[in-house]
């Protein structure tokens, strides 16, 4: 089975370790974020891995090599510019011929990635499943409902919940003709064309450990979650 992992971010927000090291190949302990989830999508039975890579190319190539190290096989998509989530996938439309994963290179996460293809191959009409997580974030006031002039209830600094985006999608090879070439292309931008279509797009809502290595703080909770989790 076949997986496109986007490790060509710059990696901004994560500076100054993003100034030496990728993004993806920082450590979490033994093992940098982009091993991870190499092994992880081993296990669940993905051996063929495509790296969409552009910032520090040479560096994730040299490290990580082919592949074999890992029991998989690694193959490389340089970016010459950026391409936004989608268009470096349309750079390797030759080589994606079946379903296959798509995933950001920041993402760590237990979603079992096997259930992700189990459940898009059920719905023939759709060519794009997006992983879903939801999110509780507190709010930093007390919220309160009203009839008139009476207070009717008061919630003390809720808590917000949101179903977002996880940084990870199942794709079937007819969703390529709705990515144009050589274009800076969101998977935002996908979805709308999709939709606006008529073009059913399915989620799979996953509840297993997510998080989205963005910050600094991030990292750090990353690091943590590691030792007690995938170490």
């Amino acid at each position: 089975m076949k997986a496109v992992i986007l490790a060509g971010g710059l990696g901004t927000r994560l500076k100054p370790f993003t100034e030496v090291i990728p993004k993806p190949l920082l450590p979490l302990g033994e093992k940098s974020l982009l091993e991870v989830q190499i092994e992880r999508l081993k296990e669940c039975g993905f051996d063929e891995i495509y790296l969409a890579v552009n910032y520090k190319a040479k560096y994730i190539q040299s490290y990580l090599g082919d592949g074999s190290e890992y029991g998989v096989k690694i193959f490389y998509s340089i970016e010459e510019k950026p391409l936004g989530t989608c268009g470096p996938v349309k750079l390797l439309e030759n080589h994606l011929n079946e379903p296959f994963l798509l995933m950001n290179g920041d993402i760590l996460t237990k979603t079992d990635f096997r259930s992700v293809l189990e459940f898009a191959l059920k719905y023939n009409d759709s060519p794009l499943t997006i992983v879903t997580k939801i999110i509780t974030t507190p709010f930093r006031f007390g919220n309160i409902e009203s009839a008139g002039d009476y207070i009717t209830r008061v919630d003390e600094k809720p808590e917000l919940k949101f179903e977002i985006l996880a940084g990870m999608y199942l794709l079937k090879p007819s969703v390529f003709r709705y990515v144009p070439k050589d274009t800076y292309f969101g998977i935002d931008d996908l979805i709308k064309k999709l939709l606006e279509s008529d073009v059913p797009v399915t989620k799979f809502l996953t509840k297993e450990y997510w998080l989205d290595m963005g910050v600094v703080e991030d990292y750090e909770e990353a690091k943590k979650v590691y030792r007690e989790h995938f170490e």
